[in-house]
């Protein structure tokens, strides 16, 4: 399975020059985002991918898309690989808006409200991830998969960080990842 991280969005490029959550609910991909699903989709071309997976999220999507039309496969939207509900970019558009915006994709399976409504906890996704692994594993078909999704949901699965556009492998029938440092600059403790 290919793991592939959304291309920038607005969100990420606010939050990268102020470190602070600029409020951009569901944010779109800036132009160096649509760059970056291009250019994934191209370094994917001739990974053997026969299936895409994709994070309900407009940034994911639009990534998929790209690669999508580069590889001429459908996009399967599957909430389960969605980012950690932290900040105000991990507020979801609702499922009639996204139907409206992709008429391509079904979204019939989807609850209209589909993300979280508080911050998610590390546990929670690492599980969701370790859920994922499993259900993946048990399909021959996941050697080629694309599953295009989030930096949360990338360190959930395999203990790794990427940045926007980056991807990496991942084999769901190795061992989930223990000890996941989700922060890495942590304040010191008060005196």
């Amino acid at each position: 399975m290919i793991l592939l991280r959304h291309g920038q969005s607005e969100f990420n490029a606010a939050f990268t020059a102020t470190k602070k959550d600029p409020g951009i609910p569901d944010p779109k991909l800036t132009p160096l985002g649509h760059q970056q699903a291009r250019d994934a989709a191209e370094a994917l071309a001739h990974e053997g991918i026969e299936r895409i997976l994709c994070s309900p999220y407009t940034r994911a999507l639009q990534t998929a898309d790209a690669v999508a039309q580069r590889l001429k496969l459908p996009i399967i939207v599957t909430p389960q690989v969605r980012e950690r509900y932290a900040f105000s970019c991990d507020i979801g558009t609702p499922t009639t808006e996204l139907a409206r915006a992709w008429p391509q994709l079904d979204m019939s399976h989807l609850d209209e409200i589909w993300w979280p409504l508080i911050e998610e906890p590390d546990h929670q996704i690492e599980a969701r991830a370790r859920l994922f692994r499993g259900e993946m594993a048990a399909i021959p078909a996941w050697r080629n998969t694309l599953v295009v999704c989030h930096w949360g949901f990338i360190l959930a699965m395999t203990g790794e960080r990427k940045m926007n556009g980056e991807w990496l492998r991942c084999d769901v029938t190795e061992p989930h990842p223990t000890d996941i440092v989700w922060r890495q600059y942590q304040a010191p403790p008060k005196p």
